[in-house]
């Protein structure tokens, strides 16, 4: 028989706070953490509001050993770094970065695992435009040739950094967590955009079950706050034109055929997952049961508003299969889920064809059920995304209590009847997400009765 698999750390990391007390703590007050980019000048892009991570600096969650290290981490790596030190903490173990004052439950190297959701990193534009400067042919124009070094190349592409691709290969996140905490055990680099952390996690949930660790770090990580990411993104068709408006309340409306569209965060969404058993035996706090897990695959993507394709299906059908296959995989019926966190972007088609999913599995019963949203508070965090949600389904159940966000279906056009968070039973919590590239999961997490400490 498998192994139940239990949340025993959380570790988020966003506009929102650092750490699962402050990210708590945001969400049940349903405050925005949204604002004017600062980490660059971006009065000429379309999009200027983000939800930027800051006061936390990554050598300040590394061993000293390794801070050197840091100067060759692109941030998302960062994110996933101080993420993964986070959740580490709370679920109290000590590893091979912990420091000598603290104190908490030694990991087996070779027992523990760690699946981490990644994006396709963007370079630094200095880095990058550094060497592109140099491949310019006599016109000032960018010449291929030049850039090359075969031929007449001029080498341009030699004026990188040294270290540059290992830098920037999505694998870095995985890499740098392991080799700091000392994890030995099964490691995987799971790129699915949005949908990336709740496969991650689903990945650590089949690991640990197989008996193949105890104890898995998992989540996603990152950051397309950046010139290059916030335009690859802007192109893709899922943020909005915030013009000169501050209030993102103003721009990105959950569900609301008249929102503007998406806006971007950045995070680290860190957990870590054990086996049941394994926690109780040391005495650890669990904040849920992971009780089932699906994925599957829209066909085709959906780029909104960017190609001339005929309007999408109404209903992700993708979504819909996992949704399906994670009840399916908890043994559970729609009755006995009690809230429902998912993508929820803002992006109208998007939107619509996630709500479609949703009322296909639930049916009449998805009016009864309060639907809580974090993109319009902390931006569309991406990879990183189904690790907030998933750190804000556990905290719903082993609090019991509903934030001021959650809001039941077809409600989403009016003012929240409270702006405080509500005692509620709740049994179970299905996080879901679609994502760009039609990748998309679902995880249903279990109200845990030992609640063990």
């Amino acid at each position: 028989m498998p192994s139940r698999v239990v949340i025993t750390g959380l570790g988020p990391l966003c506009s929102a706070g650092v750490g699962i007390d402050p990210f708590w703590e945001s969400i049940l007050a349903g405050r925005s953490a949204i604002g004017p980019i600062e980490s660059f000048d971006a009065s000429g892009f379309r999009p200027k509001l983000a939800g930027e991570v800051k006061d936390a600096k990554v050598r300040d969650f590394v061993p000293k050993s390794y801070r050197k290290a840091t100067k060759v981490m692109a941030r998302d790596t960062e994110l996933a770094v101080i993420a993964a030190k986070l959740a580490a903490l709370d679920a109290g173990l000590l590893t091979r970065g912990s420091d000598e004052s603290e104190e908490g439950f030694t990991i087996d190297p070779a027992r523990t695992g760690c699946q981490i959701g990644a994006g396709l990193i963007a370079a630094e534009t200095e880095e990058l435009a550094r060497a592109v400067v140099s491949a310019q042919d006599d016109a000032g124009t960018f010449s291929m040739e030049k850039w090359g070094t075969e031929g007449d190349g001029a080498a341009g592409m030699n004026n990188l950094p040294p270290l540059w691709l290992l830098k920037y290969l999505p694998n870095m996140l995985a890499c740098h967590v392991t080799i700091i905490h000392g994890l030995e055990g099964p490691s995987n680099t799971i790129m699915g955009a949005e949908a990336s952390a709740i496969l991650s996690i689903g990945e650590s949930t089949r690991v640990i079950e197989r008996s193949s660790a105890d104890i898995c770090f998992t989540g996603g990580a990152e950051s397309r706050i950046n010139p290059l990411g916030l335009l690859r993104w802007d192109f893709a068709g899922r943020l909005a034109d915030t013009n000169n408006e501050t209030n993102p309340a103003a721009i990105t409306k959950p569900y609301d055929p008249i929102s503007l569209g998406g806006i971007l965060g950045e995070a680290g969404g860190m957990l870590v997952v054990e086996d049941e058993q394994h926690a109780l035996d040391r005495k650890a706090k669990i904040y849920a049961t992971i009780e089932g897990f699906g994925a599957a695959q829209t066909p085709p993507p959906v780029f909104p508003g960017i190609f001339d394709e005929p309007d999408p299906d109404p209903i992700d059908r993708g979504l819909e299969a996992a949704i399906e296959s994670a009840l399916d995989d908890a043994g559970v019926t729609i009755d006995t889920v009690d809230l429902i966190i998912p993508l929820a972007l803002g992006v109208p088609n998007f939107d619509r064809m996630e709500l479609g999913a949703l009322r296909a599995v639930f049916g009449d019963r998805l009016d009864s059920i309060p639907l809580l949203t974090l993109a319009n508070l902390t931006g569309n965090t991406i990879a990183a995304h189904g690790g907030l949600l998933a750190a804000a389904g556990a905290m719903c159940l082993r609090s019991q209590m509903l934030p001021p966000n959650a809001t039941p279906c077809g409600a989403f056009t009016s003012t929240p009847d409270s702006s405080s968070p509500e005692p509620m039973q709740i049994r179970r919590v299905l996080i879901c997400a679609g994502s760009l590239g039609g990748q998309t999961g679902a995880l249903v997490l279990g109200r845990n009765e030992s609640n063990s400490e």
